[in-house]
């Protein structure tokens, strides 16, 4: 019988190879792109392509940027913290690889042959990890490593605290746009919680926060004051993962008081207004407006406290484990052949640690929607990928929710592996004697069924949502 340790040795050897892979990879899609870039003289050139490998690029560099770390581990330091995040990190890593594949064919690009090795080696790798799941919850936070930002995005104060740049339209600060003061992020290096206080205004501009800048905490005057504004789509040759007004790949990012926003109508199809790839990310009291695919919770540990979503048609999707407390979701008017469906989560593998957790939140018809809601099917969600996993607890439900609750993607695509579960909803929607009868879909009336969907378990929430000093419930 193997010991634990050669399990662990199994594993990380696992990991390597996928890391080989992806280097591989991250060098197929950099040299298309420049082949892309030469055929037509410049990014997209209206048709998307660059863009689209270019997000490759991104994805892998990202991919490749965690896996270094999972690679450089010594078994006799392995311990439940790096077990938890080495699932992370792998989920997303396949999650990114998807991301890339997708956006390809969504370009009418080939897609090579090793591609479907990497998938290969993803899910070996995730497999092993899964065999020996460490229950134990991490209890001391770790990332920012220095306690001077405790409670920082809750208790910080435009008026009494000093922020390290100040962004504001009317000359007041260090930088008139959003985007200055990023490329001053960029230059500066470090891991310290560095404080970025946008003033009141609308910042038309598209913005990425990579990898390279942690710990970055963005707060604006509040929802509607500041306001992150954009509109590229897929139908203007965008990909959606480039649609994004304001896109975070660097962990430890959070933001407060803050409206990110895709102005492109629901005819201009994927448009996204905010992407998270950011593990240990926190976003508190804000607002992100869109149409189809809004919010694109993309990979690793979120949560979402207080804010605002808008959208029509899967405007909260990716696969994160992304958890929504509090939060308000407004269901906006579609186009006329559309029906609103509010999740399409991603999650493709069994062994991903992923999924939506949607917890004390009301779903309700955005203002002008509210007298024509009748004549529009709304729906919780639908699976997007094989493995869809979708959590609604505990959440109020406007009766503008079909009878079903939930649909289908595609004819009986993923209805007997995906996982949906409601739990202790409430409101003229909630109720459930004509749900769909899915084999992957639950009704559930105990808490120990949801248990592993809150903030202490799915995100392990516990060990770092306290530095931010933002309400949360750690339990159901």
């Amino acid at each position: 019988m193997a010991s634990d340790n050669d399990m662990v040795q199994e594993r990380l050897e696992a990991v390597r190879v996928v890391h080989e892979a992806v280097v591989g990879a991250s060098k197929w899609s950099r040299a298309n792109m420049s082949t892309e870039w030469d055929q037509k003289m410049g990014p997209d050139n209206g048709g998307g392509g660059h863009s689209a490998w270019s997000d490759c690029v991104k994805l892998y560099e990202d991919s490749d940027y965690r896996l270094q770390r999972l690679v450089g581990l010594q078994p006799r330091h392995y311990s439940e913290h790096e077990h938890e995040d080495a699932l992370s990190w792998l989920s997303a890593a396949l999650t990114s690889h998807s991301t890339c594949v997708d956006g390809l064919k969504e370009k009418g690009h080939f897609v090579p042959e090793s591609a479907g090795n990497l998938s290969d080696l993803l899910r070996r790798a995730l497999a092993l990890y899964s065999k020996k799941r460490y229950h134990k919850i991490r209890k001391m936070p770790r990332k920012p490593k220095t306690g001077l930002s405790q409670g920082l995005l809750a208790f910080w104060d435009s008026s009494t605290s000093k922020a390290d740049y100040v962004v504001a339209q009317d000359g007041s600060g260090n930088y008139k746009t959003i985007k200055e003061v990023v490329s001053a992020l960029a230059g500066r290096g470090g891991d310290q919680r560095v404080v970025i206080y946008v003033k009141s205004g609308v910042y038309q501009e598209n913005v990425e926060i990579d990898r390279n800048i942690k710990n970055a905490m963005f707060v604006g005057d509040g929802i509607d004051k500041t306001i992150v504004t954009g509109y590229k789509s897929v139908q203007d040759g965008a990909s959606t993962t480039s649609s994004a007004t304001f896109g975070v790949s660097g962990d430890g990012f959070w933001a407060r008081d803050m409206t990110f926003e895709n102005t492109a109508g629901p005819e201009k199809h994927q448009a996204v207004a905010l992407r998270v790839s950011s593990d240990f990310a926190a976003f508190y009291r804000c607002s992100f407006k869109g149409f189809q695919d809004t919010l694109f919770a993309h990979s690793l540990r979120q949560f979402y406290r207080d804010c605002h979503i808008y959208g029509t048609q899967d405007f909260i999707f990716g696969n994160a484990a992304a958890v929504f407390q509090n939060c308000y979701i407004f269901v906006r008017k579609p186009m006329g052949h559309q029906s609103n469906v509010i999740t399409a989560q991603g999650r493709e593998d069994k062994n991903q640690n992923t999924g939506t957790s949607i917890q004390g939140a009301r779903i309700v018809p955005a203002s002008e929607f509210e007298a024509e809601k009748g004549s529009f099917k709304s729906f919780l969600g639908r699976p997007w990928k094989k493995y869809s996993r979708t959590v609604i607890m505990k959440t109020d439900l406007d009766g503008m929710i079909d009878p079903k609750g939930w649909s289908e993607w595609s004819g009986n695509f993923a209805l007997s592996t995906l996982f949906y579960a409601e739990y202790m909803n409430s409101g003229n929607g909630a109720a459930t004697g004509n749900r769909v009868s899915w084999p992957g879909f639950h009704l559930f009336n105990n808490s120990s069924d949801v248990g592993s969907f809150t903030v202490s378990s799915f995100i392990q929430g516990d060990s770092w949502i306290p530095m931010t000093g933002v309400p949360f419930l750690s339990g159901i």
